[in-house]
């Protein structure tokens, strides 16, 4: 590990943080600025892409400060029984590494997490010494999001909460027979008591904020949390409810899913096969239905299969529900409330608003909702316009095939 260069470390750290969720890549075309035209790069080992609130796409170093691990969780690549290369930064190492790149316009920000080493005490000094040295050794002002440790000294957390933008504790896994089964070494109630803490001290922190204009800022940009998904046997129903009491006991930004990704030489005790990726898309769309859509979590957890507990994967959940309740439609498009119309599938938030603006002026006709969506075929069975009522389709008894986006065979050589 010591012989090895800056370079080669990052190379393996930040393939190693690519397992994390909560920075998740925006795809976009590989550029760069060798050739001395320009600035910055979308290339590079290490730099994701996360999205502000308002949009921006921001660029982040995204890397662990070491992959070694006391920890022996079965899902977990960086496992202490893992038989893969292993790498350390210094804190020192990863400041220089961070200041470098955003000199050179790579990056705005920094996303830090760590395997632990020698003790949780240690590694969780370690990343603070990192965020607090950008801070305050040379006035680093951009984005700083850390990984916490959940059994780590409450003053160690609250240091990393004082110097970063945004702080996370995973919990790893659905349930807790999942979380005793493949990670034995970690505690959900230490997991819940770190972010209850957390969430208190972010409370505290806005409340100081508004009294105090000197007061510092804490972890500004909130916690988040992932959970990996396939590991266990938690279906979707359990991960919705999870997700819902997550967001509801510690006042979360983000819950994260991670696709369940097999590894190599793994335990016995995980599954063979990697869930469909299309399974973790589903509860991202569930996700949103709760924050933005006002979908209560039972709702969405009633669109799951009965028997299963499992989202279709063939359609939204949003659509899902609403075959399901078809008792709520058509609902009108110029006298519906705004809770109403935000159930109707095919319309987003945005399509909602302003249809709302728009029928203070006038009475809507089907082709004024059409300008709004993507596709006027799945809203028609739903709702009612000035010139449009779904007599024949109202009383359809099995309208997914109607609604269901239709299955296409994709071009290998297309242009």
């Amino acid at each position: 590990m010591a012989q090895l260069d800056t370079r080669e470390k990052l190379a393996i750290l930040a393939d190693a943080a690519k397992y994390d969720a909560s920075c998740a890549s925006s795809g976009t075309a590989k550029r760069n600025s060798r050739d001395g035209k320009g600035l910055g790069s979308t290339e590079g080992m290490g730099i994701c892409h996360a999205y502000a609130p308002d949009g921006r796409c921001i660029s982040l170093l995204k890397i662990l400060l070491t992959n070694s691990c006391i920890f022996d969780c079965h899902y977990c690549i960086n496992r202490k029984s893992s038989n893969v290369r292993r790498a350390r930064f210094t804190a020192e190492e990863v400041v220089r590494l961070t200041l470098s790149f955003y000199r050179r316009n790579y990056i705005e920000g920094l996303f830090l997490s760590s395997g632990i080493i020698r003790s949780s005490n240690y590694t969780m000094e370690q990343l603070v010494e990192v965020a607090r040295s950008l801070r305050e050794d040379h006035d680093f002002r951009g984005y700083i999001h850390l990984k916490t440790i959940p059994d780590a000294d409450p003053e160690l957390i609250h240091q990393a909460g004082l110097h970063a933008d945004r702080v996370s504790i995973n919990v790893e896994l659905p349930t807790t027979s999942g979380l005793k089964r493949l990670a034995p070494e970690k505690s959900e109630s230490q997991i819940e008591g770190a972010m209850d803490g957390m969430r208190t001290a972010i409370t505290d922190g806005t409340d100081a904020r508004k009294r105090y204009r000197s007061a510092p800022r804490f972890a500004p940009a909130g916690q988040s949390t992932q959970m990996i998904v396939g590991a266990d046997a938690a279906t979707d129903r359990d991960i919705v409810g999870r997700a819902a009491t997550l967001y509801d006991r510690f006042e979360l930004r983000r819950v994260y899913y991670s696709a369940f990704s097999p590894i190599p030489e793994a335990s016995a005790v995980l599954p063979l096969q990697r869930p469909p990726l299309m399974r973790e898309h589903r509860l991202y769309q569930s996700d949103w239905l709760m924050r933005f859509y006002d979908y209560k979590p039972d709702e969405v957890r009633a669109a799951a299969d009965d028997a299963t507990g499992m989202l279709p994967l063939d359609i939204d959940p949003k659509l899902a529900w609403a075959l399901k309740f078809r008792d709520n439609f058509p609902v009108d498009v110029n006298r519906a409330p705004r809770e109403a119309l935000l159930r109707v599938p095919g319309l987003g938030v945005k399509a909602v608003n302003a249809i709302l603006s728009a029928r203070r002026w006038r009475r809507l006709r089907l082709d004024d909702v059409a300008r709004l969506t993507v596709s006027i075929k799945k809203l028609r069975p739903f709702l009612i316009a000035d010139d449009w009522r779904p007599l024949a389709l109202a009383d359809r008894a099995e309208l997914k095939p109607l609604v269901a986006a239709k299955k296409q065979q994709l071009e290998l050589f297309a242009a």
